[in-house]
């Protein structure tokens, strides 16, 4: 686990943390009207991190495990993710962790099928 997650091509970066161990916070940046915000954290080590971010009053938990990172993105479509802001997360100390915030274009959800 060196490195923060990517984020994909049609994203703009707003806010980024090296790789880090305990509790941290990360300012993002303000983005464009409409866009969404997108939180990717990457971790490892024995034990579970939490992830609380302002001022869209989103949070979310990520399992960590000792032997292998793993990588979650979250995206966040809610009023006033145009804003900036902080992310803060909650880790314990035996937990390594790094994130990505950024900014894009909201995924569109699909359609239920009539049948």
């Amino acid at each position: 686990m060196q490195t923060p997650p990517e984020l994909d091509v049609s994203e703009t970066l707003a806010g980024r943390q090296e790789v880090t161990s305990g509790n941290a916070s990360v300012a993002y940046s303000k983005g464009k009207k409409g866009q969404a915000l997108i939180i990717a954290v990457r971790c490892q080590g024995e034990g579970k991190i939490r992830v609380v971010v302002r001022p869209v009053h989103v949070s979310f938990s990520q399992p960590c495990v000792a032997d292998e990172s793993s990588t979650i993105s979250n995206e966040v479509d809610l009023t006033g993710a145009d804003r900036d802001g902080v992310a803060s997360v909650e880790a314990p100390s035996a937990v390594r962790w790094s994130m990505t915030i950024g900014r894009g274009a909201p995924v569109q959800a699909e359609s239920p099928e009539e049948g």
